[in-house]
């Protein structure tokens, strides 16, 4: 990923393709950090990107839960 994803275009996504973009998204996190360690990272500001995806991705994860949940429980009631 090159740039951050704006949260229109995450919401247009599925839910596995949200977990699949979280894995990989995880993935690089892990890897720079392994980099950080060993003093290989060339800009700090791609962990902060990293950080920022993984953190709209689980909240559009969770928004997606709740109006679903919301969306079970207005169905069982009617």
């Amino acid at each position: 990923m090159a740039k951050a994803t704006k949260p229109a275009d995450l919401r247009a996504k599925t839910s596995d393709e949200l977990n699949a973009l979280l894995i990989e998204l995880k993935r690089e996190q892990l890897n720079l950090r392994f980099q950080q360690a060993t003093g290989q990272t060339e800009g700090q500001s791609r962990v902060r990107v990293i950080r920022r995806e993984i953190a709209r991705i689980k909240t559009i994860v969770a928004q997606n839960e709740k109006t679903a949940a919301g969306a079970k429980t207005s169905a069982a009631i009617s």
